[in-house]
């Protein structure tokens, strides 16, 4: 069996990530007290023990406990990352797997890993093949608005929607500023900084991120069909992929459909006489989006991807 240790099992993504765990024989989830999760030598104790930890944690205690794993020296377990503050630093190598061929063997050999932030799977998911197909240029200037369930939003956000104190939907990060924006330019490609607009509606889990684009912004013509094929291409091939491409025209989409799954579904839809194109990638944003994705790096890590279940 594998120890795993997390540090912030309490939060919504430790909870899910500690449930998931403790579903498999493979996996020993290391407890920790309540009482001592704030108890530096008793974390330390844990994670020397430990095969892996994973990170719950808001981004400047994460930086704090993985200043705590590297004290270890030669007993310090892997490390994956959930919070956003080394998702674009070198030696942490990103995870997603599903980014191109070469990244799930990067995801198992590493002993860092950053999971990914959950609007910014679904934007890099829609950005990278076609960037790297010659499809669309770094320099294209693309929109990605999105809308999320609440529960990735934090204790306060939660608690205000559930007790009815919340509206029915929301737009929020209107200066424009949002801490995904980074990582959804260096995994995807692009060079010029996306206009990125995220939103909150009135339901827990799920989420959809949308890349609308006129076929004059595309670099080589381009159809419904064509667009198809290019995303089947670049994840079909992958062996341990999570993501699928819906051949289906789509004339509604359920922004819940895959709670409780770790997989993400591209959706492509077009008005042929007038050249538009909407491409959207539809996640749980509490599975491919956090936890799941985090159990997908951890099997990755750990020699066990082939036995995964979604």
């Amino acid at each position: 069996m594998f120890k795993i240790f997390i540090d912030g099992e309490a939060g919504t993504t430790g909870l899910l990530i500690k449930a998931q765990l403790k579903r498999e024989a493979a996996f020993e989830v290391l407890a920790i007290e309540a009482s001592q999760r704030k108890d530096v030598q008793a974390k330390r104790a844990l994670m020397a023990e430990a095969d892996l930890v994973v990170l719950c944690l808001a981004d400047e205690q994460a930086r704090e406990s993985v200043a705590l794993i590297h004290s270890l020296g030669a007993v310090a377990p892997k490390v994956v990352d959930a919070s956003s503050a080394h998702r674009t630093q070198s030696p942490w190598v990103y995870g997603f797997p599903e980014l191109c061929p070469e990244q799930e063997g990067l995801i198992a050999q590493a002993s860092w890993v950053s999971n990914p932030g959950c609007y910014a799977t679904g934007a890099i998911a829609l950005l990278r093949p076609l960037l790297d197909a010659g499809a669309l240029s770094p320099d294209a200037g693309v929109a990605l608005p999105s809308v999320s369930g609440y529960s990735g939003g934090g204790r306060s956000m939660i608690e205000s929607y559930e007790q009815g104190h919340a509206p029915l939907m929301e737009y929020y990060a209107l200066g424009l500023e949002h801490k995904h924006v980074p990582e959804i330019m260096r995994y995807s490609g692009l060079e010029r900084r996306p206009l990125f607009v995220p939103s909150v509606g009135n339901f827990a889990q799920g989420m959809v991120v949308q890349l609308p684009l006129h076929r004059e912004q595309f670099q080589k013509p381009v159809n419904r069909g064509v667009l198809l094929d290019l995303y089947a291409q670049h994840y079909e091939r992958l062996p341990y992929s999570e993501v699928k491409v819906q051949r289906e025209t789509p004339s509604r989409l359920d922004a819940t459909a895959l709670n409780g799954t770790n997989r993400l579904e591209i959706e492509v839809a077009t008005h042929e006489s007038s050249g538009q194109c909407l491409m959207l990638a539809r996640l749980d944003n509490l599975g491919k989006g956090a936890s799941g994705a985090a159990v997908q790096n951890i099997r990755l890590m750990l020699g066990l991807a082939r036995n995964h279940q979604a």
